[in-house]
């Protein structure tokens, strides 16, 4: 290698170039001329908030337009003959389902329910759509509006355990269930109601049946909240409320169970799921069970490895993955496999045998079959790339590059390219870990570097592009980032390393790493050492500068600091510390206490930057309060900043300007203690 791997004509990258990216997501092929549309994500111009429109691409890549116009249009379904496409249109702040010609022309809105439709479908006759909305669990109690000054001053009545999510807020008394429309004539009939939530519904290949994933109580005294396994569930499309069936239950509540489809004959359904032999890091797997119901059969058993996509991102979050896909004859099954830093397609023969369908350093977060099956059609990124279309082909692999969304940004920045390595840790295992050099390289030249810890903790770094990470490269850092025991992708025994240790075997994983790469890239000046994490990497950060000197600054983001608050207010925290740490506070109130980072306060003398979003409800800002009001308490070098308006999810699809703060407040704490 030259002594430098960048050029002299570009320049390096910034927090403000995030106001330029583009993300592709949501292909849908037609199913006669094949086709593509898709989505394409970009921050509008006043830098406030994101638009997205739907494109038509050509199926050879030749040619993309705009098919809509936005400015918030996404998920993009063909009707079963190609003539109309039904997506999700949001106006006014309401989301509802929109259909167009498929030779373009206007638009026109099909449903008007009370409440933000959540995902579509349409059944295979193509006379109906089904959909998911909102909708008050008790229809004589109507939704409040919480704008208004008589909803501000009265109470709000609590009577479920879970009573709020995080990004979405505070219970409102609704529930997601399931209606259908007829395409014609525009009228709508409510499936499904009661104290519970329907997800991924999807149509019979007859039309005669829609399925979906639910928890439904088996008696009227049982907590749904707290049950671990759900299940499928079928019911007849009705054409008025009054002809509404009960759902017919087809499994035996033994499985967590995500997305579902039906085989094309109708006779076998395939899903996603887990049986939590090892709680919230069992690794999820590919399932059949007849359409009638029955006993469910593991497909993917000779396979140690996580069914789905679990890699991390900055560029992106929480897109749907949709269910396992049959092959025309039923005979096998195409889906995502996380394994060792990539994300790949597999073909699962109902046999078990599987053969891997696409190739190269890369996370595939997105796929759909052409009808001939003779191709994938792949939303894929790689360390170079933020995200485009590819098409592959399924038996020789060849692919062509079908968009080029980012190329004129692309084309002016520095790209720091990652290079792998991995640490023999004292178990046995083996931890992946990447380092990317600093912009302007040099051979002979010492470098600070800083450790990036992902969160999770039962997710992965892939071969996937993050602008943080460039950032911090561009800044003059090397970055260190792999994956410590806990984390997807390299089998269960790995995941399970965690489970009632955080703080053990992750924390000398890290450790173990970092003095890895410093030994094998002499580069690294050890005596210039950051670290930096959020959500589970929020946690070990504040854990590392609890047990150890060895980082000159650290950065924890939307962090915990203390297991016994976490359990009650935490909008998973009841059923996550009783997973992972292995405890409640009532019970075993002196393990979660001595594996709270807050317990080691006094022995934090690292400077430490603490970022918060206020409406956070997954990891709550009072875990950083806590934390910081130690620390300042005992005289330590710390800071404190709350983004307004934020959740959990600020640093994948906060405000754009939060987003951009967030960077330049990490690069600056980071130079401001001499890294």
């Amino acid at each position: 290698m030259s002594d430098s791997q960048f050029s002299t004509t570009k320049r390096c990258i910034t927090a403000e170039d995030l106001y330029r990216l583009h993300w592709v997501s949501d292909p849908a092929i037609h199913p006669i001329s094949g086709e593509i549309a898709y989505v394409e994500q970009y921050i509008n111009k006043e830098r406030t908030d994101y638009n997205s429109g739907i494109w038509l691409l050509s199926s050879d890549g030749a040619s993309a337009l705009p098919f809509t116009y936005g400015p918030k249009d996404e998920t993009p379904v063909w009707s079963p003959d190609g003539s109309q496409l039904a997506f999700l249109r949001t106006t006014d702040g309401k989301r509802q389902v929109w259909i167009i010609p498929e030779r373009g022309g206007e638009a026109r809105q099909l449903t008007y329910v009370e409440n933000n439709v959540r995902s579509l479908a349409w059944s295979p006759n193509g006379t109906c759509i089904s959909f998911v909305a909102k909708t008050a669990e008790n229809p004589s109690s109507p939704i409040s509006d919480e704008g208004t000054q008589e909803a501000q001053l009265k109470g709000r009545v609590v009577n479920r355990t879970k009573a709020k999510s995080d990004g979405y807020g505070l219970w409102d008394d609704t529930r997601d269930h399931l209606y259908v429309t007829d395409v014609t004539s525009r009228h709508t009939v409510q499936l499904t109601s009661g104290a519970y939530d329907v997800a991924e519904p999807v149509w019979s290949p007859d039309a005669q049946r829609i399925l979906f994933v639910a928890r439904i109580a088996e008696h009227s005294k049982e907590d749904t909240d707290l049950r671990e396994l759900n299940d499928l569930f079928t019911i007849t499309p009705a054409i008025s409320n009054d002809d509404a069936a009960a759902p017919l239950k087809l499994t035996h509540s033994e499985l967590h169970i995500e997305s579902a489809a039906y085989s094309p004959d109708g006779s076998t359904i395939a899903f996603y799921g887990h049986d939590r032999h090892a709680k919230g890091a069992t690794q999820t797997r590919l399932y059949t069970v007849p359409s009638s119901g029955g006993k469910a059969v593991c497909v993917s058993e000779t396979l140690d490895a996580h069914l789905g996509n679990a890699g991390m991102s900055d560029m992106r979050s929480h897109l749907h993955i949709g269910p396992p896909r049959f092959s025309a004859d039923g005979q096998s099954l195409y889906t995502l496999v996380t394994r060792e830093g990539n994300v790949h397609v597999y073909q699962f023969a109902l046999d078990g045998t599987f053969k891997i369908l696409t190739q190269g350093e890369r996370e595939i977060y997105q796929f759909e079959l052409t009808t001939d099956e003779q191709h994938i059609i792949a939303a894929s990124t790689d360390v170079t790339l933020p995200g485009d279309l590819f098409r592959i082909a399924v038996h020789s692999g060849t692919e062509v590059r079908l968009t080029r969304v980012n190329d004129s940004l692309l084309d002016e920045i520095e790209i720091s390219v990652p290079e792998c390595f991995w640490t023999e840790v004292e178990d046995g295992r083996r931890v992946q870990g990447w380092i990317m050099k600093p912009a302007g390289f040099k051979e002979g030249v010492s470098y600070p570097a800083i450790l990036e810890i992902h969160g999770g903790p039962h997710a992965m770094y892939s071969n996937s592009f993050f602008h943080e990470f460039q950032l911090l490269a561009a800044q003059g850092y090397t970055v260190i980032y792999t994956n410590p025991g806990g984390s997807r992708g390299y089998g269960q025994s790995f995941t399970n390393v965690v489970l009632r240790d955080y703080g053990g075997r992750d924390y000398t994983d890290l450790l173990s790493a970092v003095y890895e790469a410093i030994r094998q890239f002499p580069f690294i000046d050890p005596e210039k050492l950051g670290v930096t994490g959020g959500s589970y990497g929020g946690f070990m950060t504040n854990w590392i500068v609890g047990h150890t000197d060895r980082f000159r600054a650290a950065v924890t983001q939307r962090s915990i600091s203390n297991w016994l608050s976490m359990y009650g207010v935490s909008d998973i925290g009841y059923s996550f510390t009783e997973d992972e740490v292995g405890g409640n506070p009532w019970e075993d109130c002196e393990l979660l206490w001595r594996q709270s980072p807050l317990a080691y306060v006094q022995q934090i003398n690292t400077p430490l930057l603490i970022l918060h979003g206020e409406q956070d409800l997954r990891c709550p800002i009072e875990q950083g309060e806590q934390l910081f009001t130690a620390l300042r308490r005992l005289g330590k070098p710390t800071q404190f900043v709350r983004f307004p308006a934020s959740s959990h999810e600020l640093s994948r699809k906060g405000h754009p300007q939060l987003r951009v703060e967030r960077l330049q407040r990490i690069t600056n704490w980071f130079a401001q203690h001499e890294l």
